[in-house]
Parts: C-alpha cells; sequence; structure tokens
C-alpha cells in the first residue's frame, strides 16, 4: 500500500523497462516488449485488432505506448494483467496527476513557467504534468485493452475503468447536428475545459511573418494561414502535388488519409515560386520542402517547429504550428465571404460544429473595442429647453 500511496503522490516513478518497436509485418505495425525484449502478447492481439479495424500506424503506436506505460505499472505492482481492478487504475490516473510529463524537458530554456499565461499571446504554456486530455486518453486505451479482450473471451468480464452508463445511453443514438448532452463524467475522468481555438491577431501576425529568414519559411507561412492545411499535411507535399494553374495543393488528408485538393492564396504561390527560384525545383516525386543546410533533404516537423520556437524566443510569445491553422479557420470563418458549410469544405472538418467553433469574436478584438469604449468622453446630460436651472437642480440634484 505504501507503494501505491508513494506513485498516486508523484513521489515515484515507474520503471522505465520495456519498449515500443516497429514489428516486422503490417497488422500490427508496432509491438510492445517487456524488460527481456519478449512481445506482450496480449497488447499485440489488441493492437492487431486495431490495425485491423483501419487505425493509422500513428494510432496504433499511440495506443502502444499507453498501454506499455499501463504495463510497467503493473510489472511494478506485481499485479497480472488479468487480475487488474479499478484500484490499478486509480493509481494509474493519480501518477498521471502528479508526475511530471518528460515530453515537457524539450521546452526552450529560460521561456515562461509552466502552466503560465503568456501576456503577448494570452495563451497558456504547458504545465510540467499531464494534461487532463491526456489522462482520460490513457484511461481510453486500457479501457478499450479490456474490452477488447473480454470480447474475446480472454480477459476479465469486467472492466477496471470506471464506465459512466448515463454517457453511454446518451451518445448512442445521437446526431452530430444535435447539441453535445451534459452528462456525468465516469469516475477518474478529469474535467477537460472547453477553450475557444486560439488564432494570431493581425497585428502580432506581421511581427511573426518578419521573423522568418527566407523564402522557405515566409512561403510556408502564407500555405498555412491561407490553405488551413495541417503541419505535417502541408510538409508532404510534393513537386507533382502543386497546381499553379488551379492556386491549389493537394495534401494528405489527417481524416481520410486520401490526396485532397486544398486551395490557398495567389501571394502564397508568389512566395513559392520565388523559393524555387532560390533552391532550384525538386526532382518530380520529391518532397516540395526541403532544408537548408548540408546534404538536401525533407523538411521535417520537428525542423519546422523549432523554426517556429526561434521566432517565439525573439518576440516573447508562444505560438504553434497548429496555431496557424487556427488563424485560417478564424479569418474565413469571421471574413464575411465564406458560408460556415464552404469553410467546413476548405478545412476538411468532418462536422459543421468544428467549425462554428471558429464563429465567435476573438478576445483581442473585443480588448480593441474594449478600449475604445473606455476612452470615449462620458456623455453629458442635458435637459429640454425651457426649464429654470434652479427647477431641474431641485429634481435632479445639482
Amino acid at each position: 500500500m505504501e507503494l501505491r500511496y508513494e506513485l498516486m503522490e508523484g513521489r515515484a516513478e515507474l520503471p522505465r523497462v520495456g519498449a515500443v518497436f516497429p514489428a516486422r509485418g503490417v497488422h500490427p505495425p508496432y509491438v510492445v516488449v517487456n524488460a527481456y525484449d519478449d512481445e506482450v502478447e496480449p497488447v499485440t492481439a489488441y493492437l492487431r485488432d486495431l490495425a485491423l479495424n483501419d487505425c493509422s500506424d500513428l494510432t496504433v503506436r499511440s495506443y502502444g505506448y499507453g498501454l506499455l506505460r499501463w504495463f510497467r505499472l503493473l510489472w511494478l505492482l506485481g499485479v497480472s494483467w488479468e487480475k487488474a481492478t479499478e484500484a490499478e487504475v486509480a493509481v494509474l490516473a493519480g501518477w498521471l496527476r502528479t508526475s511530471a510529463n518528460p515530453q515537457r524537458r524539450r521546452s526552450v530554456l529560460g521561456g515562461g513557467a509552466p502552466g503560465a499565461v503568456n501576456l503577448r499571446t494570452g495563451k497558456q504554456s504547458l504545465r510540467a504534468g499531464y494534461a487532463p486530455r491526456t489522462i482520460n486518453h490513457a484511461l481510453s486505451v486500457v479501457s478499450g485493452f479490456y474490452e477488447f479482450h473480454a470480447h474475446q473471451g480472454a480477459g476479465p468480464v469486467v472492466n477496471p475503468v470506471p464506465m459512466s452508463p448515463q454517457r453511454r445511453r446518451a451518445l448512442a443514438h445521437r446526431s452530430p447536428l444535435e447539441p453535445y448532452p451534459v452528462v456525468g463524467r465516469a469516475r477518474l475522468r478529469q474535467k477537460v475545459a472547453d477553450r475557444p481555438p486560439r488564432s494570431v491577431p493581425d497585428r502580432l501576425w506581421d511581427d511573426l511573418f518578419e521573423q522568418m529568414g527566407c523564402e522557405r519559411d515566409r512561403a510556408l507561412l502564407e500555405f498555412y494561414v491561407s490553405s488551413g492545411a495541417r503541419a505535417v499535411e502541408l510538409l508532404g507535399v510534393g513537386v507533382d502535388d502543386v497546381d499553379w494553374a488551379g492556386q491549389r495543393i493537394y495534401v494528405i488528408s489527417k481524416g481520410t488519409r486520401e490526396r485532397e485538393a486544398v486551395p490557398a492564396s495567389p501571394q502564397a504561390f508568389v512566395r513559392l515560386a520565388r523559393y524555387l527560384d532560390e533552391i532550384g525545383t525538386p526532382p518530380r516525386g520529391e518532397p516540395l520542402w526541403r532544408t537548408r543546410r548540408g546534404a538536401s533533404r525533407p523538411l521535417s516537423y520537428w525542423a519546422m517547429r523549432r523554426v517556429m520556437q526561434r521566432a517565439n524566443e525573439v518576440l516573447g510569445t508562444n505560438w504553434t504550428l497548429h496555431d496557424l491553422r487556427h488563424t485560417a479557420a478564424s479569418r474565413m470563418a469571421n471574413g464575411g465571404t465564406l458560408t460556415p458549410v464552404e469553410v467546413q469544405a476548405i478545412m476538411r472538418h468532418a462536422n459543421i460544429q468544428t467549425t462554428s467553433r471558429y464563429l465567435t469574436a476573438r478576445v483581442e478584438e473585443i480588448f480593441d473595442k474594449l478600449t475604445e469604449h473606455y476612452a470615449a468622453p462620458r456623455p453629458q446630460t442635458t435637459y429640454p429647453t425651457g426649464y429654470a436651472a434652479e427647477d431641474i437642480k431641485a429634481v435632479f440634484g445639482g
């Protein structure tokens, strides 16, 4: 019991044993191994089922890491996976709530404190621990693992992860066009704040654009903010995916994994032409965006992420690549030219309610209007002519 309490309070660490490795086959694309490099067969069976159900490789990899964390906890507590109960799930939830997230160690030194609000952007920095959405995702991974084995008759009948029957009944036959019902959370599930999307205001966008040190980065920013493409989608565009005459590019969509056309602004194609004039057009079939130093190779997401970090260090901001997609959606939705359905088609949102989240006044615009309101002169009280000043003073005071 002492070890369980120490884990829940964040004063003990999970042993970093086992790993997630690429598999030799396709189903599954990743496997989880223990400290002796032996496959964890129950996990392999579940990941294989995910792959056969057309989940992406990245989803299978994410679930693999979630189950590796769960099995590390069970190995430390000496509990076999078939005998795990809600008590072990509670230890996992408590450890995630109190432990430091190792992914936060990549943050740039000298930045804001974890969880602090950046005064220029109004965005909150990532906190040191695991986010509520991450904790809920970890619980969903474990729940799906036991639900699969219960269906196969190979695991416990009772799922150790608490569920909310009310939520399941409410969401069973809900139409995507209906409002999301308000239901109680299941035990151990964390409260997630529904914050509006954050976009880069125009006055800060110019500063960010000026920090781009080459035509490649300026072209990328123009495409991000005019097409609304996701960061990885745009970086995966090849030479053959650019339709100069139609002013559009083709990206592999995250949702459908199909190649889809995405329009972009004429200015983005002008910047792209300048970039290609500098480096020359890559061979057919090669990625469009290339590194600038060393041997020519495709520009990775982490390299472009570092470009944004360097700009943030100079400006004192904390923008991310995904904020550029939010900026594009906000500009389209509030520009007065496109309808919500057209914005949904361009942004490739599966649900119109996702698009409607951008149909709100931005906080920065509210502040500007409030400044005008406070600066306006105080209205003067006037009275109709013909009344004596003494009578007005006696009735209304002076």
